[in-house]
């Protein structure tokens, strides 16, 4: 028998996608915006959500963090205000899910006032939103890199997805011929503190190093003591002393040195405590080192 088109048909879970989507030709023709959370790990300063703003033309991306998903409309009057008052230039397409955050009779009314066409994808197909959805997992996925990479507690993800926001605004895509930064602000962007010399300069073992969206570096201090005065005061000193006894005796035991008395006219070297907090994925501590 003849293959039956008729039961293919009525089989198929989903018609083909047909990518013939309407592109800009310039910035702010075209902005993709889609609204990820809630995230399992509040971030710090209570964060639950973040909303992107992706301009198609040079791919260059927005990200806000939210404690609500109602805060879109507020952050979508921020970026427009900022991104129209920079290029001198309207938006003048917005294209989104069907989320109710988009579809509230405030954001409709916007988008009315200012000329801006709302472009809503149909049910099931967020294809149509496909700049939005490759950007939102790749920031989750570096961010899920970097935190598995530090020793920072997850609720540090807010200020990781801000970086991952800055590194891709400043690195090659496929989809444009520069880098989005290139093509958003016409001026190449400064990759000097990306790169890696033969000559490395580290920062101190206690702080977590982080780059905010607009450049700026970050130094997460991780509430260790620097002094023995500071460990015995503080309120984890009995920890604190009890990490310092182990490592005393773990040395003693393994006859880590010999005592003798000093040569004539030798100062002999100092030493110092250095304390750490050893932790798990979560950020938990779970051993006190001396």
């Amino acid at each position: 028998m003849d293959v039956c088109e008729s039961c293919l048909l009525g089989k198929m879970t989903k018609a083909p996608f047909n990518d013939k989507v309407e592109r800009a030709s310039d910035l702010l023709g075209l902005i993709h915006s889609d609204v990820c959370g809630p995230m399992n790990t509040q971030a710090r300063d209570g964060f639950h959500y973040f909303i992107t703003f992706t301009d198609y033309f040079s791919r260059y991306g927005y990200i806000y963090l939210m404690r609500h998903k109602s805060e879109a409309l507020e952050k979508f009057k921020e970026f427009r205000n900022e991104v129209q008052n920079q290029h001198r230039k309207s938006i003048k397409a917005l294209r989104s899910d069907r989320g109710g955050e988009y579809l509230s009779h405030e954001f409709d009314e916007l988008l009315k006032e200012c000329g801006i066409v709302s472009q809503l994808t149909p049910p099931g197909t967020p294809q149509w939103n496909g700049v939005s959805e490759r950007r939102n997992r790749t920031l989750l996925d570096m961010v899920r890199s970097m935190m598995c990479h530090s020793d920072l507690p997850i609720s540090f993800w807010g200020h990781a997805l801000e970086t991952a926001a800055f590194t891709l605004n400043r690195v090659p895509s496929k989809s444009v011929q520069r880098t989005p930064h290139e093509m958003w602000t016409g001026k190449r962007p400064k990759t000097r503190p990306l790169r890696r010399s033969t000559r490395e300069r580290h920062e101190p073992e206690r702080y977590g190093f982080l780059i905010t969206t607009h450049g700026d570096v970050i130094l997460v201090d991780h509430d260790e003591p620097k002094t023995y005065q500071e460990a015995v005061s503080s309120p984890d000193s009995e920890k604190w002393l009890e990490a310092m006894r182990s490592e005393m005796d773990s040395m003693s035991d393994n006859q880590v040195w010999t005592l003798v008395e000093p040569p004539e006219e030798i100062k002999p070297i100092g030493c110092k405590w250095v304390f750490k907090k050893k932790t798990d994925m979560d950020g938990n501590v779970q051993t006190y080192k001396g």
